[in-house]
């Protein structure tokens, strides 16, 4: 007899001897209720609004900013690659933008059913 297959029959001896647990019976089960508490859903959309005003505002400086050392090399004559840059800094915000929109599609309405009140 191999190593694995005494392991096995004495995993299956134990198992077998191990006590059932009784029958909980009907409607004795454990049922929660789905969702989130309500403070913790409260601070969670906080915390959510904050993360995307934060976003918003990085995604306004970093245009002004962009913006500007374009001017300032187009001053000085120099040919620089703000150009992408800026497409960089326009594709955050459009993430930002989008993220709270995409998250509500795929996650069906911000968890909220039908027949439940909002």
């Amino acid at each position: 007899m191999t190593f694995t297959s005494l392991s096995q029959y004495a995993a299956a001896y134990l198992f077998a001897r191990l006590p059932m647990a009784p029958d909980p019976g009907p409607g004795s089960g454990i049922n929660p209720k789905p969702g989130a508490p309500g403070q913790l859903t409260t601070l969670v959309n906080k915390l959510l609004g904050l993360i995307a005003w934060a976003g918003t505002a990085a995604g306004v400086a970093g245009v002004l900013i962009t913006g500007t050392m374009m001017a300032i090399s187009v001053k000085r004559g120099e040919s620089s690659e703000h150009m992408s840059r800026l497409g960089l800094v326009l594709g955050g915000c459009i993430l930002v933008a989008v993220a709270g929109p995409l998250a509500n599609f795929f996650l069906g309405g911000g968890g909220t059913t039908e027949g439940q009140p909002q």
